[in-house]
């Protein structure tokens, strides 16, 4: 598996929140979900998109944004415009006053806003948990991206605003494997820029001696791994190994290697039932408790915890 491909396979979408919304000038909305992920496609009009911390962001039809949770932002027709609604975790709609807003704008199946045919369409998909996404992957992400439809063309768009206009059985699943493909494609249109700004792993994979060592971690974490047998692997003494990928990748190589251990672990607690003593040899520990303490010490919870919350 390339390096792309490892980061990018971690949106699994579970029953999303999806939703066309469409409004005419003057309209705002903050969102306060706290959810990991939140895409926001512009299918007509424009809109423009403030993070909590920076500048505002100009989407035009075909362009796109990706925002990070769980800090707040806001959409609308103008910066300035105050908003007129607040989104709040669980997708629930209110006031900004607190009153709630349930059932006021809805305008048909996963339809919300002034009018059907409203002057802006956006479509939006939110990932409601964070064990949808790779915790690599949210942390390799700014608050705010956005992409123009001049650097990013996805036929997914007519495909995805079809689909969210049915109402049959099986629909949520086929929305939430579109808007895992929508993301991907989007965040690999925006990795492949000359100016992405990638994790240093992932830039230090070009590195010919980090590199190496990198991919020898990712390929076999469950190798009993030390500094000296890396060093080897790679051609270099051990301090040059620790220097060179402290300097490159932020972390020493054993540090990276257990983070790495755990990430796989994550994915496999939420996507398999295997056991976790299964779980555990997969992923390089020698026991489920050993497993299990590296688990709770970094995640702040128990591998079952993660489980439950997942499912």
């Amino acid at each position: 598996m390339d390096a792309l491909a490892g980061l990018l396979e971690g949106p699994r979408a579970r029953g999303a929140f999806m939703i066309r919304a469409a409004f005419d000038p003057p309209w705002c909305v903050r969102v306060e979900d706290r959810a990991p992920l939140t895409v926001v496609l512009v299918v007509r009009g424009r809109a423009w998109i403030t993070p909590g911390e920076g500048e505002p962001v100009l989407l035009r039809a075909g362009d796109l944004a990706i925002a990070r949770g769980p800090d707040p932002y806001t959409c609308a027709d103008d910066p300035g415009t105050a908003p007129q609604a607040v989104i709040l975790p669980g997708g629930e709609c209110a006031y900004p006053d607190g009153r709630s807003l349930r059932g006021h704008w809805d305008l048909g199946v996963r339809s919300w806003g002034d009018r059907p045919d409203g002057s802006t369409v956006l479509l939006i998909g939110t990932y409601m948990m964070r064990g949808e996404i790779g915790g690599r992957l949210l942390d390799a992400l700014p608050p705010l991206l956005s992409l123009t439809q001049d650097v990013w063309d996805c036929p997914l768009t007519p495909i995805l605003a079809e689909e969210m206009a049915r109402d049959e059985p099986g629909q949520e699943v086929v929305l939430d494997r579109l808007l895992d493909l929508l993301t991907i494609a989007a965040l690999r249109a925006w990795f492949s820029r000359p100016q992405a700004a990638a994790p240093a792993w992932y830039r230090a994979l070009a590195d010919p001696v980090v590199g190496r060592v990198l991919r020898l971690l990712q390929d076999d974490p469950a190798h009993p791994w030390t500094v000296a047998e890396l060093a080897v692997k790679a051609g270099v003494s051990r301090a040059a190994l620790a220097r060179r990928f402290g300097e490159l990748v932020g972390e020493p190589p054993m540090t990276y290697l257990t983070g790495w251990r755990l990430a796989l672990a994550a994915d496999r607690l939420r996507d398999t039932d295997d056991t976790l003593g299964s779980i555990a040899r997969r992923v390089g520990y020698g026991s489920a408790f050993a497993l299990s303490s590296a688990f709770k010490r970094v995640y702040g919870i128990s591998p079952q915890e993660h489980r439950t919350r997942a499912a």
